[in-house]
């Protein structure tokens, strides 16, 4: 089964918060706060970017999170691998005084497609019609 080439990729960015930002003195930590969000926005209004939703997990993932369960997850329907590559870029570009934001937090992409029925799976003709 093949996708039509103009249809975006599912992404799931998963982001990881590490010991550096947790070793920022309390009166610091505001500033990677601030290119945190400065990025997320970047990260929406890259062209062929369309943000679907957020979820936060600090209150359950508390200390670093190198990989799974990731501190945050961006998700968002994007036009290319290229787009994808630029989102994740933002981590290399975001500044913090003489630092990037990945002096702080990392990001993987998991690149996919939005759940659905594939056309040669078989269905009774009502749940079909459901699935669209």
């Amino acid at each position: 089964m093949t996708e039509p080439a103009d249809r975006p990729l599912r992404v799931l960015f998963c982001i990881g918060v590490n010991q550096n930002f947790f070793d920022l003195p309390t009166d610091r930590i505001g500033e990677v706060w601030q290119a945190f969000s400065s990025m997320t926005s970047e990260l929406a209004a890259l062209p062929g970017v369309t943000l679907l939703g957020t979820m936060d997990d600090d209150q359950h993932v508390v200390g670093p999170s190198g990989g799974w369960p990731w501190t945050c997850y961006l998700l968002a329907d994007v036009a290319d691998q290229q787009t994808v590559a630029a989102a994740c870029n933002l981590f290399r570009t975001t500044r913090i005084g003489e630092h990037a934001l990945w002096r702080y937090a990392k990001i993987e992409a998991r690149v996919g497609r939005p759940l659905t029925v594939r056309e040669d799976v078989a269905l009774p003709a009502a749940e079909r019609e459901a699935a669209r």
